[in-house]
């Protein structure tokens, strides 16, 4: 996942602070997508993956205007239980592209399910 950090991605936008950097909401979100992304050419047809845990390190601040990278790779499978590692960088603008800065790490779970079942689930309550 790439991005370039907008006012909708900080944290006063998503209500998880008051200075206009990356939000930690966002920021998971990102790597969670990375997640989807890595797995979904793995999934047979009609199945999808649901987050089942998460431990985000949000280390560094990453102004309006910088560029993020979220990368997500697969560390373990465990039947249909999945962990990914992942890692953000980011540029801030301007700046040669060797020149990115370690904003976050961590591990999320990912469980694989088939999508019409779990719908169905849901709706019963």
């Amino acid at each position: 996942m790439r991005i370039v950090i907008a006012d909708a991605d900080t944290a006063i936008a998503a209500g998880s602070g008051d200075v206009p950097v990356l939000a930690t909401p966002r920021l998971l979100a990102l790597a969670e997508a990375a997640a989807v992304i890595a797995v979904s050419p793995a999934l047979a047809p009609g199945q999808t993956t649901v987050g089942t845990s998460a431990v985000v390190e949000h280390m560094r601040a990453s102004p309006v205007g910088a560029e993020v990278v979220v990368e997500a790779e697969l560390a373990s499978a465990d039947g249909r239980l999945l962990t990914f590692r992942f890692t953000a960088r980011h540029r801030q603008p301007g700046s040669p592209a060797h020149e990115e800065t370690a904003v976050g790490t961590g591990t999320m779970g990912r469980a694989i399910v088939d999508r019409e079942r779990f719908l169905a689930r849901t709706r019963e309550g």
